[in-house]
This record gives structure tokens, sequence and C-alpha cells, in this order.
């Protein structure tokens, strides 16, 4: 967590208390040491923030103290609340809650006139029909894919057919109706789509993917999606 992520933290967690609160409390629900938090109060008092406290007592935060106000035009809003509209209705529970939360955090210091554009904004996303269920907790796919890391997987076909594999994961990508996994996998030796909803298994593996996330992405580009003279490119399984 990025040192500006734990001062948005930590003034809305003050902002749901309206009596002091531990110093202990607010660092175990923020999830820092407690020097690191005397260090982030100590930073928000000098930005401005009227926080009334002390070590042993407790800290609170009067209300009014807002960050400067983050300017859009109305088409970025628009955009912004359509984006987050659209992973809140097709992404897994964790993408949902953070969409929610980003908007309500959005909406929090935004100006008065572009917080009533937000919240009264007129776009929405259809109802689609219900997407599969995934066995495999998909943060854990989406954690793979960040720090690099291959995964063990067990995989089911669309016949039901079970295999065992290790892939070295570098994308997810969000339709309407299923998610897919974008891939290097070892038993084929090349690049894999695997449809979330039919890995029955997966294992964080300790090694780090030889090649980088980036370099991946690269190479998958300029294989999977180059036209082939009379052919489409490859999507397989």
């Amino acid at each position: 967590m990025s040192r500006t992520e734990r001062l948005f933290d930590l003034l809305h967690v003050l902002r749901r208390h309206r009596r002091p609160v531990s110093g202990q409390a607010l660092a175990a629900e923020i999830g820092v040491s407690i020097r690191t938090l005397y260090r982030d109060i100590a930073s928000l008092q000098a930005q401005g923030a009227d926080i009334v406290g002390e070590p042993g007592v407790g800290y609170v935060l009067k209300p009014g103290f807002t960050l400067p106000p983050l300017m859009f035009p109305v088409e970025e809003i628009e955009a912004l609340v359509l984006g987050s509209r659209w992973v809140a209705g097709r992404g897994d529970e964790r993408l949902r809650d953070a969409a929610v939360s980003a908007l309500a955090r959005l909406s929090a210091v935004l100006p008065p006139d572009l917080r009533a554009e937000l919240e009264s904004s007129s776009l929405h996303v259809a109802p689609t029909a219900p997407i599969p269920g995934d066995t495999v907790d998909p943060a854990l796919l989406r954690k793979a894919i960040r720090i690099e890391r291959k995964l063990h997987i067990l995989y089911r076909d669309g016949e039901g057919a079970a295999t065992e594999r290790v892939v070295w994961p570098f994308g997810l990508t969000f339709f309407d109706h299923v998610r897919l996994m974008m891939a290097w996998c070892e038993l084929r030796d090349g690049f894999r789509h695997f449809r979330t909803d039919r890995i029955a298994e997966a294992r964080l593996m300790e090694m780090r993917y030889p090649r980088r996330r980036q370099a991946l992405m690269k190479a998958w580009r300029e294989t999977e999606l180059k036209p082939v003279e009379g052919c489409r490119p490859a999507a397989g399984i």
C-alpha cells in the first residue's frame, strides 16, 4: 500500500468515528505499525487536517477537512461512473466492492458541483445474464499476475476432461458472460486462454516466471492478435 493510499484510508477511518479512537486501534484497522500511524497523523495535521488527540488518549477528526478538490471534466466523471458500474455488475465480489468504494472515495473529495454530476449520472449498464461462478478466488489469479508468479492449476475443458498445468498468467479479459485468463502454458508450450470458471484448483507457486509480464503481453499481442493469411487468430484453451 502506498503512502497516499494509507493517508486516504486513515482519513476514511477517522471520518467514521465521532469519538476518540486509540492509536493502537487505528493502526490495527489500517494495517500499519503504531510508529507509522503517528507519522501519518503528523502528515495529515501538516496538510491542515484538524486531528485532535495524542498517544495514549486517542484521536478524532473534527468535521470540515477535505483534501484539495479533484477537478475533472464532466465527460471524465461520466466515464468513471460508467466504468465503475460496469465493474460492479460484472466483476467478482472483491472487484465489485472495490468499484463501489472507489466511487464513494471520489465523491468525498470532489467539489459540490462535480459531486452532484457523479451522484446523479444517468449513464447505466444494462443487466446481463449471470456470469458462471468461479471455484478459485479470482483475487488469487490477480495476485499471481501482479507479482509475476507461476500458477499450478487443474483445468477442465468444455467436455469436463481435467488436465494439470503450470502456467504464467499475465492478464485477465472480462466479457459480458465469461472471464478469460491469458497465460503461457508450459504443457502446451504456447499462449492459452483459460476460462476462470473452469479452473477447478489453483496454487500459487514460489517461483517467478522467467519473463516479465509486459514482455509476455507484447509477445501475446504479436502472435495471438496478428492476422495469419487465411486464418483467424488463435484462442486455444
